[in-house]
């Protein structure tokens, strides 16, 4: 596929390296346009080193124009994306303006067109911009987003632009570019488990862990950028839901068992990224508990353990694990792929400076006959690797079968 990305002056430019190099993981060749504004948030250096292009940014280029560059370049694309789209891009789009290299070949363009906006909370609910954006979606331009989240003005609301997984996923689906690449797992549906879960002691407390999720959440948005159909079975989190996914939310340890197999059946990876809670009250009790005693008992009851349960289904599939431990990582790690007869595992250590509430993680991955160690990495970086690694082993181990399976099971993130 061949992608024009268009990127426009807004704060959430800083992303646009990471949204090229994920473009490109997915086979594309990337072409940069930038406007004048771009170029304040975000070098043309960096974005020529990950595009392993030149930056184009000047419609009066004579060089590039003698051969009508901008009219070569919109017969090149496959599809015009623009991330971040401001305001201003949004309205020059719908008026049909052409004052800059960039919204010149988008009209001169037959490629497929795509946004994500990106802008002020206040902005994006504004009138004349929600007309823009209507306007835009029944000319056929595709709108990517945007999320709603913190923003870079300390603000909270809808306008803040996709992540690049999330973009990329959807940019190169096959939907929307027509040839795009399939990704190592096209044709394979995913299933997920991410974050904590909650049991309840009474109707105003709980027992929980420190899990964020986000290394589960980025598991989930790895494996669709990978082409794969993603279904997330999610706890009790503060994150946006991944582009393109489908998700379920759960609160305790026995709703996320009973939705793990009920979605299990046309499953062909399970990748349990989920800390459930290991222990859960035998009793709940109806209303809330009086601070009465000097101390208090509370019994508790182990809950269902949705590895061993996944594991030992009929048609067993290839299972990962993961193990977040405090100490001994690697020997508790081996002892559960043994124990648990698991093919792969993933042992990470976790405490107050590592594991829970991080954006980053350092892993060790073992497997039967071999092992491999990874750096300290973001985990969306680190989920990418994971996602490609037991891609590369399931291909070994199961490439030939007729019916593959594959299952992740137990990420502790």
């Amino acid at each position: 596929m061949n992608i024009v990305l268009g990127i426009t002056g807004g704060i959430a430019a800083y992303k646009t390296p990471e949204l090229v190099r994920r473009l490109r993981g997915r086979g594309a060749d990337v072409q940069i346009v930038m406007t004048a504004s771009a170029e304040e948030f975000v070098t043309a250096t960096a974005l020529q080193a990950v595009s392993g292009r030149p930056v184009r940014s000047n419609l009066w280029d004579q060089k590039a124009e003698a051969a009508m560059g901008h009219i070569e370049l919109a017969r090149w694309a496959d599809v015009v994306l623009i991330a971040p789209a401001t305001a201003e891009i949004m309205a020059r789009l719908a008026g049909g303006a052409a004052p800059d290299l960039l919204t010149t070949l988008c009209l001169a363009t037959e490629a497929k067109i795509a946004i994500a906006p990106a802008m002020n909370h206040v902005m994006w609910s504004n009138p004349a911009v929600q007309s823009n954006r209507e306007l835009l979606e029944e000319r056929g331009i595709m709108i990517l987003g945007p999320e709603h989240g913190s923003q870079a003005c300390g603000e909270t609301g809808a306008g803040r632009m996709l992540e690049p997984d999330d973009i990329a996923a959807a940019v190169c689906a096959a939907d929307l570019g027509g040839n795009a690449t399939a990704g190592l797992l096209a044709g394979r549906t995913v299933l997920v488990t991410a974050g904590p879960t909650r049991e309840p002691i009474d109707p105003v407390r709980y027992i929980t862990n420190r899990s964020s999720g986000k290394m589960g959440y980025a598991m989930a948005r790895a494996a669709a950028a990978q082409g794969a159909r993603v279904v997330l079975i999610s706890g009790p989190v503060n994150l946006e839901d991944p582009h393109g996914v489908e998700v379920h939310r759960v609160e305790t340890a026995e709703q996320m068992h009973v939705e793990t197999h009920r979605n299990i059946s046309e499953v062909d990876i399970f990748i349990g990224a989920a800390a459930v809670s290991d222990y859960r009250p035998t009793e709940t009790a109806p209303q809330k508990i009086k601070k009465q005693e000097e101390t208090m008992t509370l019994k508790l009851i182990r809950s269902e353990d949705i590895l061993a349960s996944v594991a030992r289904l009929d048609h067993a599939p290839f299972t990962v694990g993961f193990a977040a431990e405090t100490e001994n990582v690697r020997d508790y790690a081996r002892g559960k792929l043994e124990d648990k007869r698991l093919d792969m595992i993933v042992a990470n250590r976790v405490g107050d400076d590592c594991g829970f509430d991080h954006d980053d993680n350092t892993v060790d991955v073992l497997w039967p006959n071999g092992e491999k160690a990874f750096p300290m990495t973001a985990k969306s970086e680190l989920a990418h690797t994971l996602i490609e690694l037991i891609a590369e082993r399931f291909e070994s181990m199961r490439g030939d079968d007729t019916q593959p399976e594959l299952s992740v099971i137990s990420a502790r993130d």
